[in-house]
């Protein structure tokens, strides 16, 4: 397994990372852990999770409970030094603190409180989930408006942040610091807030990216680029659409959507789930297949061949998933099949 260093820093990771969104949830602990114990074995290092999480739904009483398995993990096998933890305080967009903003204050306790459940003393990578300021991920970017933004206290509430961080990771709490659901204004004014300040720079920025959502591609991959960012892409398979799982329009038991739909949601995956999602995604399949291609692998290959740094975050409800995705990596994507796919998506650009 390629190792990849996180930004400008020191903190040297797996290429790509197991996410553990559903542990506790669709995912049960011993399912988690043995996905946990097949990743390792396969080089897969780097874990993602949130205290947040699970999730779909993400629910009050169970906030925290993904840390917890993990953490659970950690102290009955004695791996720790083995793997990287990452992990992610929560924005007030999420059911976590009756929606408050964070700032530097609640960020320490956070910290604290991840290293509880986790039952370790470092965290590798603390992110911030959500900015506070708004973020147009997840299907927000259709009405986004940012005009009620203030500036100035955006850069305060960096700066008040940034320190909280700088102290947790001169106390030895953790080692580097991330974005998530950020746009490329943000990445890059955290940046200079954190040079004015000799506080820690963020190293990576975990933002959705797949072939059927590439935001990412312009700005964000700019800012990325000149600022020494790595991106953690999560839903690389558009939440499971391009597995093919739900084309012709079914709905398999313990799915995303049919336990998104049996929770009282839509069943559209977070938004993702449009005609025109869907046209997209039997058009990229026919590709993989007429090239003698798994759609899953060449969905996760493509993202390797990206020019900026990137890891994608794989995840599975259950370990035969898991073993289908591992059977993929390290295969290496065809020039004429990477052209191809350029080609695909001016045709199906920003389904959903």
């Amino acid at each position: 397994m390629k190792r990849v260093i996180l930004g400008g820093g020191d903190v040297e990771v797996s290429g790509i990372c197991l996410g553990t969104m559903t542990f506790g949830n669709q995912t049960s602990p011993a399912e988690g852990h043995a996905q946990i114990d097949r990743a390792l074995d396969a080089g897969i290092t780097f874990l993602d999770t949130a205290e947040m999480y699970p999730v779909n739904p993400v629910r009050r009483e169970t906030i925290g409970l993904t840390e917890t398995i993990v953490g659970n993990w950690l102290a009955r096998g004695g791996k720790r030094d083995r793997v990287e933890i990452a992990t992610k305080i929560t924005g007030p967009s999420q059911m976590v603190r009756d929606g408050a903003p964070y700032d530097g204050a609640i960020v320490a306790a956070a910290i604290d409180g991840s290293l509880k459940r986790l039952q370790t003393d470092r965290i590798d990578l603390y992110q911030l989930h959500w900015p506070v300021r708004g973020s147009y991920a997840f299907r927000q970017n259709w009405t986004y408006d940012p005009s009620k933004q203030s500036k100035g206290q955006t850069l305060d509430h960096m700066a008040d942040v940034l320190g909280a961080l700088s102290d947790a990771q001169k106390a030895g709490k953790i080692r580097a610091v991330g974005l998530s659901n950020e746009s490329a204004w943000g990445l890059t004014r955290w940046c200079d807030v954190a040079d004015r300040l000799d506080a820690p720079r963020m190293a990576t920025i975990q933002n959705e990216y797949s072939l059927l959502h590439r935001l990412y591609d312009t700005d964000g991959a700019e800012a990325a680029v000149n600022e020494d960012v790595t991106l953690l892409s999560y839903s690389p398979l558009a939440a499971g659409l391009l597995s093919g799982k739900y084309s012709d329009g079914a709905l398999p038991e313990g799915s995303r959507a049919a336990v998104d739909k049996a929770s009282g949601g839509l069943g559209n995956l977070g938004g993702r789930r449009t005609p025109q999602a869907v046209a997209a995604t039997e058009a990229y399949r026919k590709l993989a297949a007429d090239h003698g291609w798994d759609a899953i692998h060449m969905a996760i290959a493509w993202q390797l061949t990206r020019p900026f740094k990137v890891v994608p975050i794989i995840g599975a409800t259950r370990i035969n998933q898991l073993d289908h995705l591992i059977a993929g990596l390290g295969k290496p994507l065809p020039d004429d099949l990477r052209k191809a796919l350029d080609r695909l998506h001016k045709q199906h650009p920003l389904p959903y």
